[in-house]
């Protein structure tokens, strides 16, 4: 029986969820053909600004590899924009001449970005963000330019600003309403959102209408953007231009093949469209019941309607959607849901607390919830959603209502997991409409046990992402509280069947002090362990029972064991210490009068500032360090390594914090610090962030109000970019939030894991909620961190005390 042909124009995330639908409720039934304008596969569009802060790279928001279109046997034509369809011999064209017929056509070419009319708009620099190729252009410009300046204050504005502001630019936001994202906000969070964004470093023009862009030859007629100029008159300095003033249907084609259009191609309740039974469409480019739908959740919902009646079930109807907005924006949670402002006939109820960063307001109309607008706690815009859509009265909970579901007396639910509190019923990702019942039973069944397999096997967080925290917790509950990114459990090694995590906990729970004694409660398989177990267990046990644990130099690394970097020659390298990479001419003429008297071959400037001397002898490490004189640099350890600064207020005309002292600050306060793997920091006295503070272990980034905190960088192989954490004002501060950070992971990370791939295992909120919201354990872990570096030997200077070994650095007799 011959196959029908499907051909899809446009290869974006409304059009391939359809297909991925079809292919779940009639595989055999069509061989698909889809034409993509961009040579990229399917791709989440919502991450698009995680890519351009740097957060994430371009492959790991790919949702459809390629793979999985041949494993699906569909034609991909990518990089080829339709340009006509003939309806009458039912074949479709592209702009290179390929061609495909069909038996059904599913159109769905999304949105185009709204440039508006204003003189100027053609000028070099001046891009829209709207996919990959518009992403890059501003990652490139990043690179090269100064200013820049987004037009709107939407969503796509802010966090396009956000993105060119995190890559160094200095961004100013031109919008023409009277606050910030008026769509999804109403006016006190919108100004709220503005104060928090100015704090972080962004600039803004309210109720400001862009006149013109100028260019900087012929009068301003052309050449490179370099000014936008606003209809009071004022210009404000550009080398880049984002327009992030809105989206349009994009309907260009079905116009040219006479689909009916009104606000988007007009489809029935099926997502035909009313011109050609034969002809579907799904996405931003359709208008159903006169809406056009910008939303993933209700793009998803066309499409698995759409898919029902493509195979020929005959079932399924979109009749519209009630749609809520819950988002982060730059790493703050918003929530809105129906009439949020309220109007005749309306009541609200309003908490504001600005110093908190939280703000809520709820809308009822004859006692029953018409609207919410949530800022900076949107726990509970699921269940405030849920209320709205079912139109119940809340007559009897409004006194309580504003403190959310779990102090509603009639829930039944006594637990503080929001997880815990859900019917199985309610639904957890409002994108792909997963309900909780859904997720705990894929994990059941398929054995589910990491976030990732879950997105994988549900869809449940794939998309926007604001549901991953709820997910999490079910997964929690349903595979147990232990369940981590790695598969399963894991075992330390072969000489045990115990994982990391409850070696540490039984050194913790029956002070365990040295390694035979672990092993012998343990009940090791090897009794004497190995490489790998002997240096993680003689870790644990200095970091959780510091200044009474018995050190065992023997189970550390050669590198540790002889206090300097064995290189592959047999010589070694000696790297010391600079606080903050500044350094003294008395020092330099020592490390050069070193240099000359052991004949060391090589002298190297390290990324981390520092002087490298490569090739020295073993026997002569002990007197090179006393000739030297400076503090060990542990270039050689799983410790702190070095503290990068540029040389911020005290000297460059850009910088806004004194970045070299708060790093020679850090510095001084940690380097004696061991930790399961290499730590590094760095101190940007300016968002400009030349001292690279963005892939970091930690990172310090100098703004006019004080400090940004960031953790989990990562600068090697595979190139990680550093999580806001948080903002504070004081060196004092630095020193305490960082400090807790750094010894949270001492006592939780397992050895030889890095502080981004702890953090990826135990989730960022995690971490935040023992450092940031409990002010009183943030505080005891800087104590336990000052404390177990109180007094600790510098190997270089202390041989005894720091046990080190001088027999290993005699030389051999012949």
């Amino acid at each position: 029986m011959r196959k029908m042909k499907l051909v899809m124009i446009g290869n974006g995330m409304a059009g391939v969820r359809t297909v991925e639908e079809l292919l779940k409720l009639a595989p055999d039934l069509y061989d698909i053909t889809i034409f993509g304008a961009e040579p990229h596969p399917n791709y989440n569009r919502i991450l698009l600004s995680p890519v351009l802060a740097g957060e994430q790279r371009l492959d790991e928001i790919i949702l459809n590899p390629l793979e999985w279109y041949r494993e699906n046997g569909i034609s991909l034509h990518l990089g080829k924009k339709v340009v006509d369809v003939d309806r009458r011999r039912r074949i479709v064209t592209a702009e290179d001449g390929t061609t495909a017929a069909y038996d059904r056509l599913l159109i769905a070419t999304g949105s185009t970005p709204f440039i508006p009319p204003v003189p100027g708009k053609d000028l070099e620099g001046v891009v829209a963000y709207r996919d990959i190729a518009d992403t890059n252009t501003m990652i490139e410009a990043a690179q090269r330019y100064k200013h820049a300046v987004v037009v709107g204050g939407g969503l796509l504005g802010l966090e396009a600003a956000n993105g060119l502001m995190r890559r160094g630019m200095q961004v100013t936001v031109v919008h023409i309403a009277p606050w910030l994202m008026e769509r999804q906000l109403d006016e006190v969070a919108g100004k709220m959102l503005q104060k928090s964004l100015e704090d972080r470093g962004l600039r803004f023009l309210i109720g400001a209408h862009t006149t013109a862009l100028i260019g900087d030859r012929d009068g301003g007629r052309s050449g490179r953007v370099m000014a936008v100029q606003v209809k009071d008159g004022r210009e404000v300095p550009a080398d880049l231009v984002v327009m992030a003033a809105g989206i349009r249907p994009n309907t260009e084609l079905a116009e040219k093949i006479g689909l009916h259009c009104h606000r988007g191609i007009v489809v029935t309740d099926t997502m035909q469209t009313i011109t050609d039974p034969r002809i579907y469409a799904v996405g931003e480019c359709a208008s159903h019941r006169g809406v056009a739908y910008g939303l993933v959740a209700p793009l998803f919902e066309q499409g698995k309607v759409c898919a029902t009646h493509l195979a020929e079930l005959g079932i399924g109807r979109y009749t519209g959607s009630q749609v809520s907005t819950k988002l982060k924006v730059t790493g703050i949670d918003l929530f809105s849901a129906g009439d949020f402002m309220g109007g005749e006939g309306t009541e609200e109820i309003v908490l504001s607390d600005p110093y908190a960063g939280v703000y809520k307001k709820l809308v009822l109309k004859d006692d029953r919830l018409v609207g919410a607008c949530l800022y900076g706690d949107t726990v509970d815009g699921s269940w405030y959603f849920k209320l709205l859509r079912e139109g119940r009265s809340v007559a009897q909970l409004r006194d309580r209502l504003m403190f959310g579901e779990s102090n509603i007396g009639d829930t039944g639910h006594q637990g503080h997991s929001k997880a815990a509190e859900m019917a199985d019923t309610d639904e957890v990702c409002g994108c792909n409409g997963v309900t909780k019942a859904a997720i705990c039973r894929a994990i059941k069944d398929k054995g589910l046990f990491t976030l990732d397999e879950v997105r994988k096997h549900t869809k449940a967080s794939a998309s926007c992402g604001s549901c991953t925290g709820l997910v999490e917790q079910i997964l929690m509950a349903t595979a147990g509280g232990d369940y981590s990114a790695a598969p399963k459990k894991r075992a330390m090694c072969g000489c045990t069947d115990h994982s990391h995590d409850e070696v540490r906990h039984a050194i913790r729970q029956h002070k365990l002090l040295s390694i035979e004694q672990t092993f012998r409660f343990l009940e090791w398989r090897t009794p004497s362990g190995c490489t790998t177990c002997r240096p993680a267990v003689n870790y644990y046990l200095l970091a959780t029972w510091p200044k009474e644990a018995t050190d065992d130099p023997q189970s550390r690394f050669i590198n540790e064991r002889s206090h300097a970097n064995i290189q592959r020659d047999g010589t070694y390298s000696v790297v010391p210490r600079m606080w903050g990479g500044e350094t003294t001419a008395a020092e330099l003429r020592r490390i050069a009068d070193v240099v000359d008297k052991y004949k060391i071959p090589t002298v190297k400037v390290t990324g981390g500032q520092r002087i490298d001397l490569l090739g020295v002898k073993k026997e002569d490490l002990p007197q090179v360090w006393r000739d030297l004189g400076m503090p060990c640099g542990h270039a050689y350890a799983k410790a702190l390594r070095t503290v990068k600064t540029c040389v911020g207020s005290e000297w460059c005309r850009f910088g806004t914090q004194d970045s070299t002292r708060m790093g020679k600050e850090l510095e001084r306060a940690l380097w004696r610090m061991y930790a399961p793997h290499k730590v590094k920091l760095a101190v940007s006295g300016c968002p400009r962030n030349c001292a690279e503070s963005g892939i970091k272990d930690v990172g310090i980034i100098g703004v006019d109000s004080g400090w940004e905190i960031y953790v989990g960088g990562n600068g090697g192989i595979k190139t990680e970019v550093a999580h806001f954490f948080c903002k504070v004002k004081t060196h004092e501060e630095v020193l305490e939030y960082a400090g807790a950070f750094l010894q949270l992971y001492r006592e939780e990370g397992w050895y030889l894991e890095r502080t981004c791939h702890y953090i990826s295992r135990v989730g960022l909120d995690h971490v935040k909620k023992k450092v940031l919201d409990d002010a009183d354990h943030r505080r005891a872990l800087w104590a336990r961190l000052r404390f177990s570096l109180e007094g600790e030997p510098d190997p270089w200077v202390e041989f005894d005390k720091a046990r080190v070994d001088l027999r290993q650095f005699e030389a051999l007799s012949a």
